[in-house]
């Protein structure tokens, strides 16, 4: 059977209906925008591969219960599921997500810079990390849209129905998050400004 040919849809079906490779295309389709999101909020490569993995026991256990809610689609639904993971870990473990400058998967990397001399890349290793710094600033409900907005490469409906709230809020907090980032690059580089003149 060719499962490439499958909607989301038909595929769930096909799991429900006892056909287990459903489930392998279903994760194989959607594995790195889920993982991404995770890793996105948690910045730990054991941790996030964990609670991938919890999510797809909660997805798997959520399909042959027969509580899959149809209305749903199964990536924004999927998101979800490990979205509330990843907060009930920060709440058991009593700290917020942050974006740190640890090792590891950093999407900034993954971007690819070409041809450029090593002054500029130290001045874009600068930036990231500077901006990185920004965002950690933010507040949480800023911070989380913009991560999933840019990091995810979530619509604002998928994040709307992840964070339980509506697009437009979604896209006003985009809005106040990218204002708040302005205005602390601006006041940089004012400082930086007034250093240089002394």
């Amino acid at each position: 059977m060719l499962y490439k040919e499958k909607n989301d849809q038909e595929l769930v079906h096909l799991y429900i209906a006892g056909n287990e490779s459903a489930i392998e295309e279903l994760i194989r389709r959607h594995k790195s925008k889920i993982y991404t999101s995770i890793y996105m909020l948690v910045k730990d490569e054991h941790l996030a591969e964990d609670i991938f993995q919890d999510t797809f026991i909660k997805v798997i256990n959520t399909l042959k219960a027969g509580k899959y809610n149809e209305e749903g689609k199964f990536l924004p639904w999927v998101l979800r599921i490990g979205h509330n993971l990843v907060i009930d870990h920060f709440r058991k473990d009593k700290r917020t997500p942050v974006i740190t400058n640890g090792d590891g998967f950093d999407i900034f990397d993954v971007l690819g810079f070409y041809d450029e001399s090593i002054e500029e890349k130290m001045v874009r290793d600068q930036t990231h990390k500077d901006l990185k710094a920004m965002i950690q600033l933010l507040p949480s409900e800023q911070k989380e849209v913009l991560i999933m907005r840019h990091y995810g490469d979530m619509s604002f409906k998928e994040i709307a129905d992840i964070t339980n709230v509506s697009i437009n809020t979604a896209l006003g907090r985009m809005r106040y998050a990218l204002n708040n980032l302005r205005k602390m690059m601006d006041s940089k580089e004012h400082s930086l400004k007034l250093q240089r003149t002394f």
